[in-house]
């Protein structure tokens, strides 16, 4: 039987759009001699829907079109394995159930619902759904289908230290004997994410001793990311077919027959950058704009920020502004039109000094008598934000931020400043991360001046200033941050895991908790580690931590 993977890059709530692209790759499909097309976990209505599972009309509309689609391909060879939220049992106590369909030439031969709902990180599927009551393998021509929904395989007590479930739903659906699994996934992307699941999925297949199909959603939702990287392994968990990263595919194998392939390289540095490419078009683009501003520092934040947005959107769609202010070297400046010259992309300046000196005499009377301080540096960050914003508004352009992690998890920033925008491109990186996505940009040649990779970080807000004067090395500042933020380790077990000195590491602690309040007026992080800022990690803001 020749399977078709269908990794496409469905809206959020765009019954149509959706419809659209499921049909078109449908027949594609058939075209090519597959007898079953499967596509991606809630293709049908977009996933994560979130508190739209809670509105009648949208789950009416998600059975309608379901009908939708069992008429618009009734006539294919192909049959249809598609995601999608229904209503819930009215005794469950939930409004829905997350569902995949399998449609053959207009007939619903299965509502297969997912039995395991992740309540963690990013996930709140325990908000929406009802678990599945029970599950079953269905025949389709001579073959016997085991289909899963996403966690539903991701509880496999060999592979796992620690079990999120006291269930392994595989368990049950093996008991009826299977020919092959088939899973539908929108599991997003992180740092190393796609090699641990593609050897979960071999430990599936060897244990259970059938092909294993994965066939997982592609696109940025907000703040997430799905990679694809849709595969098939065989029954000894060999890979066989594999889509592409990043991008729409699709995929025929026979599970049966095809023999292995090699496995690609994973490349943590370029993911990084084709997932944050990917999360800002479709950010931008399903936001319903196509253009962007970013505030050009000189600095290597600001450089890779507009890298992904000349990536993403084209440098047609790129407006740039430098801003100097009486601090700003004329470096910074020539850095920066040298940056927007190679990238293709427009630059213009807008001097701050007069506004800055007119801003300053209007508080005179109030600040006389006192010393320049963090208040005056603030204000040129402010005037670059609503600077920013005016031409936002002009121009009906996306302001994306430059702030990288280590900034934000100390609170490196200002708000109704710099951290003015929509979306904050690059604010699950690490500072460290930032300088190796630029080194590898530039590993053809200069896209990024080199100038701006080798002069020492500085805000710009004072004369001399660098970001060392308040802040550790970020050599010695980021696997902090990584330990702490991401891992959730103690400040004991970071400084002598690393050697860092006890005092330092819960002053870095400190500053992380004293700067909550800032994280929670943040713009929409997108997400490429295990744990970024925002709804994957949740603290409240009035606290006192005893670090």
């Amino acid at each position: 039987m020749k399977i078709a993977l269908a990794q496409i890059n469905p809206t959020i709530g765009d019954f149509t759009g959706n419809l659209e692209r499921i049909v078109a790759t449908s027949r594609r499909a058939a075209e090519l001699g597959a007898r079953l097309t499967v596509f991606s976990e809630l293709c049908i209505c977009g996933y994560p829907p979130a508190d739209f599972l809670e509105k009648p009309g949208f789950l009416a509309r998600c059975r309608k079109a379901v009908d939708e689609l069992a008429q618009s391909t009734a006539s294919l060879p192909t049959a249809i394995a598609a995601g999608v939220a229904l209503p819930a049992h009215a005794d469950s106590g939930k409004r829905a159930v997350n569902a995949a369909v399998l449609l053959d030439r207009g007939r619903l031969l299965l509502e297969q619902h997912k039995r395991l709902l992740p309540f963690y990180d990013v996930f709140d599927e325990q908000r929406y759904f009802a678990a599945a009551r029970g599950q079953q393998v269905i025949g389709l021509d001579a073959v016997r289908l085991a289909i899963t929904i996403c966690e539903d395989a991701w509880n496999d007590k060999n592979f796992w230290p620690r079990r999120l479930y006291s269930v392994d739903p595989m368990e049950e659906l093996m008991r009826q004997r299977p020919d092959v699994h088939i899973n539908l996934s929108s599991s997003p992307f992180w740092h190393g994410k796609r090699a641990m699941r593609r050897e979960m999925l071999a430990a599936i297949a060897r244990r259970d001793r059938i092909p294993v199909l994965m066939c997982n959603q592609v696109g940025g939702d907000d703040s997430l990311i799905f990679d694809g990287s849709s595969l098939a392994l065989d029954a000894r968990g060999e890979l066989i077919a594999q889509a592409v990263s990043f991008d729409e595919d699709l995929v025929i194998v026979d599970p049966f027959t095809a023999p292995a392939i090699a496995a690609p390289e994973d490349d943590d540095t370029a993911a990084a950058w084709h997932a944050l490419a990917l999360g800002t078009r479709d950010y931008v683009r399903k936001c319903g704009f196509r253009k962007a501003l970013v505030a050009l520092s000189g600095g290597i934040d600001s450089a890779l920020v507009a890298c992904v947005a000349k990536e993403a959107l084209g440098a047609e769609n790129v407006l740039a502004v430098g801003m100097p202010s009486p601090y700003s070297s004329a470096g910074s400046i020539d850095d920066s039109r040298r940056l927007a010259a190679n990238l293709g992309i427009r630059f213009e300046t807008i001097g701050i000094t007069g506004l800055f000196n007119e801003y300053i005499q209007a508080l005179e009377p109030m600040l006389h008598g006192t010393k320049p301080d963090i208040t005056e540096e603030n204000i040129q960050s402010r005037i670059r934000g609503t600077l920013l914003m005016a031409l936002s508004n002009k121009f009906g352009a996306l302001v994306l931020t430059t702030g990288n992690k280590s900034e934000m998890a100390v609170g490196y920033c200002t708000l109704y400043g710099d951290m003015v925008g929509a979306l904050a491109v690059i604010g699950d990186l690490v500072k460290t991360r930032v300088y190796a996505i630029c080194r590898w940009l530039n590993r053809n040649g200069e896209l990024i001046p080199q100038a701006i990779l080798d002069k020492p970080p500085s805000a710009e807000l004072r004369p001399g200033q660098r970001d060392s004067d308040s802040l550790p090395p970020y050599e010695v500042l980021d696997p902090i941050l990584e330990a702490y933020v991401e891992r959730y380790e103690t400040p004991e077990c970071i400084a002598r895991a690393h050697g860092f000195d006890t005092e330092l590491v819960q002053q870095v602690v400190r500053l992380v908790e004293r700067s909550e309040y800032k994280r929670q007026q943040a713009a929409p992080v997108l997400k490429v580690t295990s744990k970024s800022f925002g709804s994957g990690r949740r603290f409240p803001i009035a606290v006192k931590v005893q670090v």
